[in-house]
């Protein structure tokens, strides 16, 4: 069965002051799947996803979302792509003056006109998908730092996207609490049959969970494959990153 792609780039080119973050980039994001995205800081990941739901205007090249190039797209017509996805922050970003409750339900407060009892029910689904039951009052200054990626990747997925964009899921969890957000991304990939895209430095948990894992370097990516597939790639810039070893191509900085 041929897979669907949901996200193509092509050919992908963004400059800043004359120095080159991405360059000719190609990438392809099939429909349903987890795909990571790895590689070293400042190497362009961010600004990727930047360009993938259309914050970012490429110098050359273009990116596709379902067949249709959003470059060519208005205003109102990218808003409409852009609610295909949710997206969890790296610092999760919660407002620190609303509850639980509020914070999830602020995408469909101003992008919904739903009733509040709706709204409601909505975030107790959205809380139960992501295993934090009977929170809604609680603030986020009362939660740890893996209850409020919890609550982050809840607001996320409240208007049900079709994509879940992770901007490094796990950055300030302990190994257990990484791998408990590794797990969900597993489970609502499975349960909501969703494409999900991760920027991740964590190589070892990656290799467990990604359907497929592009590594970028140089504004380019220099390969996408499996798990199994890409711990046998003999590219050195590749190597040196997944053993995480300061020996190599790549220079410490």
């Amino acid at each position: 069965m041929v897979e669907k792609i949901k996200i193509e780039v092509r050919e992908l080119t963004k400059s800043f002051a004359g120095n080159d973050v991405l360059r000719s980039l190609n990438l392809k994001i099939p429909e349903g799947k987890i795909t990571a995205i790895i590689g070293r800081s400042g190497e362009g990941k961010s600004v990727l996803f930047k360009h993938i739901i259309g914050l970012m205007t490429p110098d050359l090249g273009d990116v596709y979302i379902d067949d249709m190039k959003i470059s060519d797209l208005n205003g109102h017509e990218l808003n409409k792509v852009r609610a295909k996805f949710g997206v969890l922050f790296q610092g999760s970003a919660l407002f620190d003056s609303m509850t639980v409750r509020e914070n999830i339900a602020f995408p469909l407060v101003e992008h919904s006109r739903l009733s509040l009892n709706e709204i409601n029910l909505k975030v107790k689904d959205s809380l139960r998908l992501v295993e934090l039951e009977g929170i809604e009052d609680r603030m986020p200054s009362q939660l740890s730092g893996g209850m409020r990626k919890r609550v982050g990747l809840a607001r996320a997925i409240i208007r049900e996207p079709e994509v879940i964009l992770y901007d490094e899921p796990t950055t300030g969890l302990d190994p257990i609490l990484a791998d408990s957000i590794h797990n969900l991304i597993v489970s609502l990939q499975e349960k909501l049959n969703i494409t999900s895209l991760v920027i991740t430095h964590d190589v070892s948990n990656t290799l467990k969970f990604a359907h497929s894992i592009a590594m970028l370097h140089g504004g380019e990516i220099l390969t996408h494959c499996t798990p199994d597939e890409i711990v046998l790639v003999e590219d050195p810039f590749v190597r040196q990153f997944l053993a995480g070893s300061s020996h190599g191509p790549l220079k410490v900085l």
